[in-house]
């Protein structure tokens, strides 16, 4: 269907193209003395470095301002000079060509000439400056260099956006005759530039699988397309490390991208479905092909469905950011084409959460990416009806449910994710149906030295550490999953993240609470640090608080590697005798269903000896300086337990032991409440038998 004709038939597609055709008139109106902004003679930099050094966020970008000196965080420093105008042109050039494809899609609705004629206006004269642009001087050695950019992977993602609203345009019957020889030059210098880099990574470095390969891809699709070049379109398909042999290398079995990134996922998936939209110009159908152990490109967008939570927030696994409004847009551009092409409605509570994200006073479909891509009367939904249990083997996660319990986790023993990864193995996310609990923390802007020091190391996920040092890079298993009609339960363990150390987690969830089991057997003793960063406000009862608002009263850090020089202990309490250690965590922030977001209670056993700390450290990624708290349990031993019980509430779980060494799991107390008994054997964690 024509943008003309969704904007006639669906009140949400007519309320968005208002806004759209707004934002251009104050892109034209912001120009100074012309009709249309000014394309900028300098190529950009490298985004990542958009980052403030003291607060780790990423910095404020204004698409109106024409030319920028002087860089803004949200806290309010004031950054000057580079790297910070390279990366601040990136953002610019990246939204100019979203203008053009903007205003081609205005014009389409519309047919008012103005907003062709900026569109076609901001493609010319790009096409015109490109050859001006130098192979990026100022590139790092690693890089694959661009001319526009420091890296050609942003210039082929830029060039799709270009390329995109050019092909809109001449659909809608507007001329490039009088540029045909400077477009013709454009698209020529783009083809041998992304051929070039494409044999790089395919033949000299041995590397077809990389994700730039898949948006290499997409850029050739698209000036194949702009040229009407079917046969190169088609045997570019075909080729090593084109669209049919990168699904089938790129993607697991399981339909998760390799990496274990849910943000590199989505990255691969978008460069997929441009690669799709110009081969189906062709008559070619990739929407519905399968790679060689049936990945799909709906199958890539039915995992996330899976692994998002309740609310349909999706993890940031290993590098990824938690939140930033362009991956936002790209969410809501594969859910848009996803609900387009495949109807799954298991997608729209994360494209709620997306428009929740982008338009936080009235979630609603609007923006450039529902216009283009989307289609239908869909009506968002706020949240997925249950969460179901999942086992992605192949990738090395799994999900855990109970459909009457409100929490939910995620474990991670699957492989390291090569550069993208984190040293994370057997990490535990929990999530309650209204907001995630112990998420993943993400990762900041790759410039921010955060990158390196903190959010990829062990200290930084709900694992365990040993001896003040991070994981190797790691890979787990999954012993033993398990989904029956009481309970959810997974065994996963890995025996290479330290040299002589077998690290075992048990993780169930039944309808009321979620036992985590964690078991560390070692050739010698050693100090082993147990885990629990949390989102919201832990009333702990750990020794008393020394913490003040003053930041000189905060105690020194616990260590000088790996993480451990940004954690703090904000009070402490040495276990004597064996215990069961009480705290509850509640949420600060307002949710808008609920008045009161409810608590979640969580009790772990200390044995005798055991260091309990309540730790700040940096908070999730899209904020670094708001601190996060956390739990730290240590013990130091070379065959040592930690046991922690989870539950909705401030009802917290109770623990004691048999005199056979079962461990008696109660809420409500033992006589009028509810109970279970288990033990771990062999053969995994077993229920003995329940309370009445």
């Amino acid at each position: 269907m024509s943008i003309r004709g969704k904007a006639e038939m669906y009140g949400w597609c007519a309320d968005a193209l208002k806004e759209l055709a707004a934002e251009l008139d104050q892109v034209t109106a912001a120009a100074e003395h012309q009709r249309e902004p000014a394309i900028p003679m300098e190529p950009g930099g490298w985004w990542h470095s958009y980052v403030c050094p003291a607060h780790h966020s990423e910095l404020l970008f204004d698409p109106l301002e024409e030319d920028a000196a002087v860089f803004t965080c949200p806290h309010g420093c004031e950054l000057s000079g580079e790297p910070y105008r390279g990366a601040w042109l990136v953002f610019k050039h990246q939204s100019l060509a979203r203008h053009a494809l903007q205003a081609a899609a205005v014009f389409a609705a519309t047919g008012e000439g103005r907003y062709a004629d900026l569109g076609r206006s901001i493609i010319v004269r790009y096409a015109q400056q490109f050859p001006h642009y130098p192979v990026h001087p100022a590139a790092s050695p690693w890089m694959l260099k661009g001319r526009a950019f420091h890296q050609a992977l942003t210039e082929a993602i830029w060039a799709t956006t270009l390329i995109r609203a050019y092909l809109l345009l001449v659909d809608e019957g507007i001329s490039f005759h009088e540029e045909e020889e400077t477009l013709h030059a454009f698209f020529a210098m783009l083809e041998s530039s992304m051929l070039e880099y494409h044999a790089i990574l395919t033949n000299e470095r041995g590397n077809p699988e990389n994700n730039y390969t898949a948006w290499l891809n997409a850029a050739l699709s698209c000036v194949y397309a702009a040229r009407g070049e079917r046969q190169k379109l088609l045997a570019q398909l075909d080729d090593e490390g084109g669209f049919r042999h990168h699904l089938s290398i790129a993607v697991k079995p399981d339909q998760l991208e390799f990496e274990g990134s849910i943000y590199y996922h989505v990255f691969v998936l978008r460069a997929y479905l441009i690669s799709a939209e110009m081969a189906a110009r062709f008559g070619e159908d990739l929407y519905g092909y399968s790679g060689e152990a049936g990945q799909s490109i709906s199958g890539m967008l039915d995992v996330l469905a899976q692994l998002a939570d309740a609310s349909g927030s999706l993890p940031a696994l290993h590098d990824g950011p938690y939140w930033r409004e362009p991956y936002a847009r790209e969410l809501a551009e594969i859910f848009e084409i996803g609900l387009a092409q495949y109807g799954n409605e298991d997608i729209l509570p994360l494209l709620s959460k997306v428009y929740g994200q982008l338009t936080p006073d009235a979630p609603s479909r609007s923006g450039l990416e529902a216009v283009l891509y989307g289609t239908g009367d869909w009506k968002l939904k706020p949240r997925k009806e249950q969460m179901e249990t999942v086992l992605l083997k192949s990738s090395g996660f799994a999900v855990l449910a109970h459909e009457r319990n409100k929490l939910s986790c995620l474990l991670d023993f699957g492989s390291h994710g090569g550069s993208h990864g984190h040293y994370d193995k057997l990490n535990l996310m929990l999530s309650h149906r209204s907001y995630p609990l112990t998420p993943d923390r993400g990762t900041v802007p790759y410039g921010s030295r955060l990158k390196k020091e903190w959010y990829p190391h062990t200290a930084c996920h709900n694992t365990v550490s040993i001896g003040g040092r991070s994981q190797s890079e790691a890979q787990g298993a999954c012993i033993k999953h398990e989904k029956e009609q009481s309970r959810s339960y997974a065994w996963i363990r890995t025996g290479d993240a330290y040299e002589g150390a077998v690290l075992d987690r048990h993780v169930l969830v039944n309808d009321l609470w979620v036992l985590d089991w964690f078991e560390v057997r070692l050739v010698e003793k050693q100090q082993v640090d147990w885990w629990f960063h949390y989102v919201g406000v832990g009333d702990s009862g750990i020794g008393e608080r020394h913490y003040k608002k003053d930041p000189a009263s905060m105690p020194k850090p616990l260590g000088e590697h790996d993480g451990y020089a940004y954690v703090q202990a904000i009070s402490r309490f040495e276990t004597s005798a064996p215990r069961a250690y009480k705290a509850r965590i509640e949420q600060q922030t307002q949710l808008k269903e609920q008045s009161s977001p409810e608590a979640v209670s969580v009790t772990l056993w200390a044995d005798a000896g055991s260091s309990l700390l309540h730790v700040l450290t940096p908070g999730i990624a899209v904020d670094p300086s708001q601190r996060s708290e956390g739990l730290l349990h240590r013990q130091v031993g070379d065959n040592v337990r930690f046991i922690a019980v989870y539950a909705c509430g401030n009802d917290a779980p109770q623990l004691r032991w048999t005199e056979a060494g079962e461990l008696i799991v109660s809420l409500g107390g033992e006589e009028n409440g509810a109970g279970s008994i288990y033990a771990l054997t062999d053969d995994g964690l077993k229920e003995r038998g329940m309370l009445r």
